[in-house]
């Protein structure tokens, strides 16, 4: 193998610009561990990357992709072996380190994931960042006390990655799992994943959003951010948890202090760039056993490496249901 494809994005004139490009593993960014990518994602993230239509690339020229998983190819530290099933995400990769859309990656070895057992590269990458932030997201509810006998549980961006898995994982725990959604035509996808109500997000009225509403939810994982975020705290359960993850809509929160001094409401911000390795193991191994998102896995569109540039679109326009993976 002397060169390979990548999906590199460059910088002209302040315009960010991606192309398919043949490069050699020599001109990767340096790192301890080379992968033979076999799998990996699309996230809105990258179709901002992709398309120039956000800043998401730090450092030009770089392949972009915030997710791979495959096989290790060579290896200079002890822990991996050629052979060795492993992802990667998160950290720089794919947004100021050459990332995941190109058929090798160099990587750091700590950023490398072994996959546990239960899980192939496909599942992972079915999964990918979007599944693994729905994870951490599920954890964090339950330290800060989140039951299934507390109340339902609203997910809102249902039909994206983070609010597929999470609706499902959720569900496989046994909570009452309301799916809040501009997209009332995937009812029925959202019934699959184990959504037991669907909440059209038209029926909210949030140019008035109170400070403290009618207490409903026990637990919340927000997607959007913005007056969507400020009405789920108002609506919260005394002792609720409200899992921020995304700013899909806005990155504004315009709120009160009131749900969390009168109501003890806790508003957890879910950060999978920069989490410990010991949290991503534990999660990732849960994905591979208890918590394995059949439904999700099922739904899946895979696309090939060469058709990439062509699914960014209906990313940006929120077209987009369920998870879409890359092939190489």
């Amino acid at each position: 193998m002397s060169t390979f494809k990548a999906f590199r994005t460059f910088d002209h004139a302040g315009k960010a610009e991606s192309r398919l490009v043949e490069m050699s593993i020599d001109e990767l960014d340096p790192g301890e561990v080379v992968i033979k990518s076999e799998y990996s994602t699309v996230n809105y993230k990258d179709a901002l990357s992709g398309t120039g239509a956000g800043r998401i690339i730090r450092r030009f020229p770089c392949n972009g992709g915030i997710d791979v998983a495959g096989s290790v190819a060579s290896s200079t530290d002890a822990r991996f072996k050629p052979g060795d099933p492993v992802l990667c995400n998160s950290y720089d990769f794919g947004v100021a380190h050459d990332g995941g859309y190109a058929e090798y990656c160099r990587v750091p070895a700590h950023w490398v994931v072994p996959l546990p057992p239960g899980m192939d590269s496909f599942d992972a990458m079915c999964l990918g960042v979007a599944g693994f932030t729905a994870g951490l997201a599920v954890e964090r509810m339950e330290q800060c006390g989140l039951r299934p006998e507390n109340g339902p549980v609203v997910v809102d961006g249902a039909t994206g990655g983070v609010g597929s898995v999470a609706i499902e994982v959720l569900a496989k725990l046994g909570y009452h799992v309301v799916a809040l959604t501009s997209k009332e035509s995937e009812a029925d996808y959202l019934h699959g994943l184990g959504a037991r109500e669907i909440l059209p997000r038209k029926s909210l009225d949030l140019s008035r959003i109170k400070p403290l509403d009618k207490a409903t939810w026990a637990g919340a994982v927000d997607n959007l951010g913005g007056e969507t975020l400020a009405w789920l705290a108002s609506t919260m359960k005394i002792g609720g948890t409200l899992a921020s993850v995304g700013l899909a809509a806005s990155p504004t929160l315009n709120t009160t202090v009131m749900p969390f001094i009168l109501r003890g409401v806790s508003l957890l911000g879910i950060d999978s760039v920069n989490c410990p390795m010991e949290q991503r193991l534990r999660i990732w191994k849960k994905f591979g056993a208890a918590w394995k998102p059949e439904r999700t896995i099922a739904a899946v569109r895979t696309v090939a490496f060469a058709e990439l540039p062509s699914v960014f679109e209906a990313f940006i326009k929120a077209q987009v249901t369920g998870r879409v993976v890359v092939k190489f």
